[in-house]
């Protein structure tokens, strides 16, 4: 009979991150190859503004129509996603550092929120030992500490 695995939440979370750090390069390659066909097409005359547009409502029709969408998103919503891609394919710098501006001021005022709400913070049994130790508390079998 196999033994089971123990392990870490320290060890968990370093393999949950390494996960998300090789998905994040994936993405980013991804793109990148994507932003240069694109463009290549773009500037071949092979793909229009429209083009993207009509790709869009293909996508989000098909993502209704498979049920991972509640309804199709409005024009105006679907000109602003067409209106990203667009401004990466013709390589809109200004207008690419202000929308990477406007995400990065979004980013702050959400963690200036998230900072104001309570936390919880979890200590490892080596922290509860020492403060047992400490308090010279008596731990009984299989019962944990809240630390507020």
């Amino acid at each position: 009979m196999p033994v089971p695995m123990q392990i870490s939440l320290d060890e968990l979370l370093s393999m949950i991150m390494a996960r998300i750090d090789a998905l994040t390069v994936s993405d980013e390659n991804v793109k990148t190859k994507f932003n240069v066909l694109a463009r290549a097409m773009y500037k071949k005359g092979l793909l229009t503004d429209e083009d993207i547009i009509d790709a869009l409502r293909d996508e989000y029709k098909l993502l209704k129509d498979l049920g991972l969408m509640a309804e199709e998103p409005n024009a105006d919503m679907v000109q602003a996603a067409a209106d990203g891609i667009l401004q990466w394919i013709k390589n809109d710098v200004k207008a690419l550092k202000k929308s990477i501006d406007e995400y990065e001021k979004r980013l702050q005022e959400l963690a200036s929120q998230d900072a104001r709400k309570p936390r919880i913070d979890v200590a490892s049994p080596a922290v509860l030992q020492q403060l047992d130790k400490m308090t010279g508390a008596k731990k009984k079998p299989g019962s944990g500490k809240l630390i507020v």
